[in-house]
């Protein structure tokens, strides 16, 4: 299956080339991540999706994860959720309040069903056996009991203890018990919460050794290995109807367009505890005072690569509507210092391929610290653009030395608008990256703060599409400037993968992959502010050396180590402890 992938994206990418060639005219996402909570993983949060339901395109699905590097085999304490810990997942959907519009809250109790005994299943009982309460709040209100009594699944400990009736559970199979647990809130959302497999995939080894990365191909001695693979966590899922979610409470049919600015949400999920535990004498623990949080998630692994060491817990404790205090990371992000030869590109070969844009057009440079596109600021140019002072240009053009606050800043801490310059170069003027061009995006909520964000009225791409990709809106991108089905004109038409990341998240996007292509400039490219090896006036087209490199990179690991299901709660059952084989090779 890898070599079958792997011939395909050359397929596509000699697609890419052909088609540009004609129409120019026209890190573990947050596994670890910061060093207190790597102490505390019953509440860290490892991962966050959001996307509308492939199966149910009138809901969007939101999956908070937690609980890292979950052994199967972990018993005979397997791993659960706390039970002093406040689970908690965000929502914004207006830009007129200060905080959440809606909020989840789940808490999480434990029993012992026989106490006689160290296996965790026996007889029909089970011990660490967990349920749980979810609670509501709206704009800020009270919180409301919408579920009571939510059954978790036990571990997937092994056939005899899951299946056997004589001495486990008797359950017919593990998927019958994850069917069982899943329910209905009163106010009609759909809930699960329970152990799955880990759908996160990333070569954490390559990553985490500077960068050092294993792209398929590379090496046939020292190949990717998904650092995930074969691991479980623990996932809070919720399947909420669009007009719960959307501002107005309208439908997803009331959209005006499917780039219907109404329709933006932004998600976070977090977990907190309580300030103080007192150890007694014994097996007992109390907590007491103020609830603190310990862990957050929005975008995928922003505390991991983006937030510097010394400010990941920090990170971890503040509300998304603090997060100016951190833009400066985004304007100069470090992984850029590894894609820039006058820094420490050299150093890391397996970024080769990723080379940001010095001389883009001849004239803009967006190497860290230099002024990227700062000299158009206030002029005549802009005027009527996102860059346009009376629009965003403060936050977009801030000074001479934040030339990524022009696309990693607002892709991380705003969304993107459908404003030029963000649309694609199809359509637009040669060399004039400021012009419209073919809309392709707008996720745009102007909260300045790190969420997830996803606009509900962005079509979903079916699994079976041929278009299919993982890599999100890179693809969807390459779609809109290439293929002759979306590139003909500069009408707003839905092109596959406008539903993937960084638009919400799906269980299938590359993001790692995507991630680093987006800090080596390919939503610059994308725009028009091409490579600089494409010289105005002289190279004929931008399918340059430079840009076939950046979309040809991968970071190795491509695709999750199972499959997902294709309904509710989507995510795959958890591996099973007694046949676990612990890494699986790509």
């Amino acid at each position: 299956m890898r070599k079958t992938n792997y011939f395909k994206r050359l397929r596509l990418l000699s697609a890419f080339l052909g088609a540009m060639a004609l129409g120019t005219s026209a890190y573990a996402s947050s596994h670890r991540e910061a060093p207190l909570i790597s102490n505390d993983p019953q509440a860290d949060n490892t991962d966050l999706y959001v996307f509308r339901s492939p199966d149910d395109t009138n809901t969007v699905t939101i999956i908070a994860n937690y609980i890292p590097f979950e052994s199967p085999e972990g018993g005979p304490n397997y791993y659960t959720f706390g039970t002093n810990v406040r689970y908690e997942i965000h929502i914004k959907n207006s830009t007129a309040t200060t905080t959440d519009d809606i909020t989840y809250r789940f808490t999480f109790y434990q029993t012992n069903q026989d106490t006689t005994t160290f296996f965790n299943i026996r007889l029909g009982k089970q011990n660490l056996k967990m349920t749980y309460l979810c609670e509501k709040s709206v704009h800020g209100g009270a919180f409301t009991t919408i579920y009571s009594g939510g059954i978790v699944p036990p571990p997937n400990i092994g056939p005899r203890s899951i299946e056997n009736s004589t001495v486990g559970l008797g359950a017919p199979n593990y998927l019958s018990l994850m069917t069982a647990a899943i329910a209905t809130a009163t106010s009609g959302e759909k809930l699960f919460c329970g152990p799955v497999d880990d759908p996160f995939f990333v070569d954490l080894a390559g990553a985490f050794d500077l960068g050092n990365f294993r792209p398929f191909g590379l090496s046939t001695a020292n190949v990717p290995k998904d650092g995930l693979a074969r691991f479980n966590c623990h996932t809070i899922a919720i399947k909420v109807p669009i007009s719960m979610l959307q501002s107005s409470g309208l439908s997803v049919t009331s959209a005006t367009s499917i780039l219907d600015s109404r329709f933006v949400i932004g998600v976070w999920a977090s977990a907190s505890r309580p300030q103080i535990k007192t150890i007694a004498t014994g097996d007992t623990a109390a907590y007491t005072g103020a609830w603190v949080q310990v862990s957050r998630i929005g975008m995928p692994l922003t505390n991991e690569v983006v937030i510097p060491v010394g400010m990941k817990d920090y990170w971890n404790s503040q509300n998304p509507a603090n997060d100016v205090q951190f833009a400066r990371f985004f304007e100069n992000p470090e992984l850029a210092l590894y894609m820039d030869n006058s820094e420490f590109g050299s150093a890391v070969p397996a970024l080769n391929a990723l080379r940001i844009q010095s001389n883009s057009l001849g004239a803009f440079d967006f190497r860290n610290t230099h002024a990227g596109l700062w000299s158009l600021k206030g002029s005549t140019a802009v005027a009527g653009t996102a860059l346009d002072d009376a629009v965003f240009g403060t936050i977009l053009l801030p000074n001479a030395t934040s030339p990524r606050a022009v696309d990693i800043l607002p892709i991380f801490f705003t969304g993107v608008p459908n404003l030029a310059p963000y649309q694609l170069a199809t359509g637009k003027p040669t060399g004039n990256t400021l012009a419209h061009g073919k809309p392709f995006m707008n996720n745009f909520l102007p909260t300045l703060g790190d969420m997830l964000r996803l606009n509900m009225a962005v079509p979903v791409t079916p699994r079976t599409d041929p278009n299919f990709s993982s890599e999100g809106i890179i693809m969807a991108a390459v779609l809109g400037l290439t293929n002759a089905s979306y590139n003909a004109d500069t009408s707003l038409q839905f092109i596959p993968n406008m539903d993937g990341f960084p638009n919400g998240r799906r269980l299938e996007d590359d993001v790692t992959t995507i991630e680093l292509q987006a800090v080596g400039g390919a939503a610059l490219a994308a725009i028009g502010l091409w490579y600089d090896d494409y010289i105005p006036g002289v190279t004929t087209s931008p399918v340059t050396t430079d840009l076939t490199n950046v979309l040809g990179f991968n970071a190795g690991i491509t695709h999750n180590d199972t499959t997902f299901q294709a309904s509710f709660p989507y995510v795959q059952q958890p591996w099973r402890g007694y046949d676990h084989t612990l890494q699986a090779r790509f």
